[in-house]
Parts: C-alpha cells; sequence; structure tokens
C-alpha cells in the first residue's frame, strides 16, 4: 500500500551535483504508522545495497562515511518528502538510489524502484 516514488536521478559529472527526492504516498493511518524514517539505500552491480543517509522523526540524520560532508539528506513531514542533496559527485557514487520508508513501530520497510545515477565523463 505504501508508494515510494524516486526522481532526479541522471548522468552527471564528477564533480557535479544532483538533488535526489522521493514523495511518499499511501501510508496507512493508525499509530503503528506513526513513526518512522525516511533514507536513501544505493546499490550497485554485484554489491549488497547500503545505507546512504536516514533522517528519523527527530529530524537526527546520520550518513555513511563515504558520503559525509558531500550528501544532505532533509525532509519535508507536511508533504511526506525526502531529499537527497548530493554535491561533490564521484564516480565511486554510482549506483541505483533508492529510496526507504522504515515503519518503527510495525517492523516494516517499504522501497521505491530505484533511480539511475550515473557519475563519469
Amino acid at each position: 500500500q505504501v508508494q515510494l516514488a524516486e526522481s532526479g536521478g541522471g548522468l552527471v559529472q564528477p564533480g557535479g551535483s544532483l538533488r535526489l527526492s522521493c514523495a511518499a504516498s499511501g501510508i496507512p493511518s493508525g499509530i503503528i504508522f506513526s513513526v518512522y524514517t525516511m533514507g536513501w539505500y544505493r546499490q550497485t552491480p554485484g554489491k549488497q545495497r547500503e545505507l546512504v543517509a536516514n533522517i528519523g522523526r527527530s529530524g537526527r540524520t546520520n550518513y555513511t562515511d563515504a558520503v559525509k560532508g558531500r550528501f544532505t539528506i532533509s525532509r519535508d513531514y507536511a508533504k511526506k518528502m525526502v531529499y537527497l542533496q548530493m554535491s561533490s559527485l564521484k564516480p565511486e557514487d554510482t549506483a541505483v538510489y533508492y529510496c526507504n520508508t522504515k515503519f518503527t513501530l510495525a517492523n516494516r520497510d517499504y522501497w521505491g524502484q530505484g533511480t539511475q545515477v550515473t557519475v563519469s565523463s
């Protein structure tokens, strides 16, 4: 029922920037679905999906060390959207980026379809 729609991926040159957006919809009502975090993961061929960044209900954020200082995650509670501003992009950032919503009380995760980010000259 919960759907996440990512956008903003594309091809950029090293050192460039992209802003990813994710819109959540269909979130059920009820206390069990009232507490959730949103985040971004990424995956490259042959590798496991890894956390890039997430943001909790308090606004607390965490980032994987590889992107600290370059990526910024933010969210709009009213619009139920999460963003990932990516700057100083490196070829190593090339991956499919997935939006994630984790409902902590329900112990459930929902994923978007992913958006391709390619950093290449």
